[in-house]
Formats: C-alpha cells, structure tokens, sequence
C-alpha cells in the first residue's frame, strides 16, 4: 500500500488547528476539550443548530463540510458508524489529501480496514481510535482512549489527541487493532448492566431502592476486576486446572435464577443462553475448570444444526 504523502507546508502538524465532524454527545465533548485547551477548533454537524453552543464557546462553525475540512490538518469524526463517516466526507475526499483523518466511531475491525483503504486512496493519513469512557470524562486526565494506525502518524498527533484523554494509548500500526479492542472490552458493558437491572428490579419488586445496591455492587466489581489478570494469565496458557471458581460451581448457581424469577416476579430469560453455555461447557469436559474455560466454547462456536 502508497503511504499517502507526509507533512507538507500547507498541512504540517505543526499547526495545532482541528476540525471535529459529528456534534453527538461525545463530539461536543471532544470540540470542548479543545476549546478549553485552547487549540483554534472547527466544527460541522449535518444539522447546524448542534454547533450553536461551542460557537459560543470559541469554535468556528463551517457552514459546509468543505469549510470544515479545509480549515485543518487534523480532522476528527465523532459519527455513528464507518459507512456514516465514509459517506460523510466522500463529497471532500479529494480535500483530505495530506491531511490526517481520526475515526472516533464504532463498528467492527473489518469496517476500520475498509474506511484505512478508503482514506488512503485519497492520500489521507488515517488513525482509528475508541474513547472508553462517557462524554462527561473527555478531557480528564485518566480517560483512556486508545488509536491504531501507523505509529509515526500517531506521534505527530499525540500532542494534540492527549488533549482528549490523559490514558492516550497507541495499540499498534495494524489500522484495525482499536476497533477489536473497542468490541473485545466493549462486550463486557451489555451483560454487567443488564445484571444491575435485574438486581434492581429483584429490589423494587420488595419496596426498596435501586439506590441501596450501589455501593455493593461497586465493590463487587471492584472484585470481578481484580479477578481478570488471574482468568487472562489462564487463558493465555490454556491451563484452567486451578478452580478457584469452577464451571460446575456457577453452573450450581444457574438454578436459583428461576427461583428468583418465581420469588419476585423478575424475568430472567437473558439468563438462558448464560447457563447453556455453561451446561456445555461440562459437557466438554470443563465441569471442575476455572469458568475462564468457557472462553475454549467461545472461540469455537458450535456449528448451526442442519
């Protein structure tokens, strides 16, 4: 693959200027940011009335996307997907020559590959990236946001991308690597908040708060994290034989899900898959395997019956 063509005059990253294309929650926090650190900062969504506030604040806003794009170096898209940022700026690709383009959207690995071979036909450097935390956290000095994409591209930006986010981490040259870390971690979200909800529904369903499990909870997390060097460093050996908490032990557990749901009325069908996973599991042979062997069954998803 052509690298597209380093610094120019016109565009060296010298300049600190940006351009954030996207006003969403997580935009707006993103063109704050840079406001607030002072960096002069363009802005453009598809309905204008979003770039009301942060003009306010100090941005310019483009009237078109053509402005947008002109009046920076470095141009940051905070949209929903990459087709969303591909059809965005295809009617300017031809004026992201030289410049540098930072993804800040969700979609899979696959996706990040194809908007990398799109910017790069236009002879536009590109890094890929994903803010792990809330908008509210944009800026703090512990956020973490993690990029991939070529290593020298990432350190002529980081001076303006640690703007962001304090935990500024470059994954690797691989264009794709954020958005397989984006999903790998990102998939632990979903079921943790959907166990919170039961819990809180188990609760209302005898008059109390969802309030009060809070601070219990968080501690229970705070043990869940520190279990995760102790099921990573046993994944990546392959050996489960130390159970301290087994896939039969959880799989005892399983049982009183419906004793919970006939106690308080709370539907706890999201469970189902859950527990057969876990039944084949000790069909398998992981019965008194640590539960970290359930990643064995998701590496290898049984074939569709028929």
């Amino acid at each position: 693959m052509t690298r597209p063509p380093h610094n120019t005059e016109e565009h060296a990253m010298t300049d600190d200027k940006v351009t954030v294309i996207g006003l969403g929650s997580m935009g707006t926090a993103i063109a704050e940011a840079f406001i607030r650190a002072g960096r002069p900062t363009t802005v453009w969504n598809r309905t204008p009335h979003k770039a009301a506030r942060l003009a306010a604040e100090g941005a310019i806003h483009a009237e078109t996307i053509e402005d947008a794009v002109a009046a920076s170096p470095l141009i940051i898209t905070c949209l929903t997907t990459y087709e969303d940022t591909r059809q965005a700026l295809q009617p300017v690709a031809a004026a992201l020559s030289g410049r540098t383009l930072v993804t800040l959207n969700s979609g899979p690995p696959a996706g990040a590959r194809e908007t990398a071979a799109w910017a790069a036909a236009h002879a536009a450097r590109h890094l890929d990236g994903a803010v792990k935390n809330v908008p509210a956290a944009v800026g703090a000095p512990d956020t973490l946001i993690y990029y991939s994409g070529d290593k020298a591209v990432f350190d002529a930006c980081e001076p303006t991308l640690t703007v962001l986010g304090g935990d500024t981490v470059h994954l690797g040259d691989e264009i794709d690597l954020a958005a397989l870390y984006e999903m790998a971690v990102g998939a632990l979200l979903l079921p943790a908040l959907v166990g919170f909800f039961q819990g809180a529904a188990a609760l209302r369903a005898r008059g109390l708060q969802a309030g009060s499990m809070v601070r219990f909870t968080g501690k229970w997390l705070d043990m869940i994290k520190s279990l995760l060097p102790v099921y990573a460093s046993e994944i990546d050996s392959g050996d489960y034989s130390d159970a301290a908490s087994s896939v039969n032990l959880f799989l005892a557990g399983a049982a009183h899900d419906e004793d919970l749901a006939r106690e308080t009325n709370v539907d706890v069908t999201w469970l189902v898959p859950l527990n057969d996973l876990l039944r084949r599991a000790a069909e398998a042979g992981h019965g008194d395997h640590s539960i970290s062997a359930l990643t064995e069954l998701l590496g290898k998803p049984t074939p569709p019956s028929g």
